[in-house]
């Protein structure tokens, strides 16, 4: 696995925040050169489930969380440095104790 990276060059970022759960989870957008995108976003302490319709990679950038995919009874912790991969059209429950959870989320093909 290759390192999180620390920065994205050359990407337009989109302002308006993608705001859910009372502002508990936020994040923003980045759009590459060649049309991909990313969001770089925070979750605060609480429990939350998201839905995918296409297949997302989480790395996490800071903090912790613990997450349970669709389907599974295992409940996985993740920290800075680590991922994991959700299916399309799936979705997981992700929750944070403390501290704020910093991560990226490519949306794959």
């Amino acid at each position: 696995m290759s390192a999180i990276p620390a920065e994205f060059p050359n990407v337009t970022a989109v302002t308006k925040a993608n705001v859910y759960f009372d502002g508990k989870v936020v994040s923003h957008s980045i759009v590459f050169p060649d049309g991909s995108k990313k969001t770089l976003g925070m979750i605060y302490p609480g429990s939350f489930h998201f839905g995918t319709a296409k297949a997302e990679r989480m790395e996490i950038v800071a903090g912790e969380c613990v997450v349970k995919l669709n389907g599974s009874e295992a409940k996985n912790a993740y920290s800075e440095g680590q991922c994991f991969d959700v299916p399309a059209n799936s979705g997981f429950d992700i929750s944070v104790s403390s501290g704020i959870c910093e991560y990226i989320c490519s949306f794959l093909d």
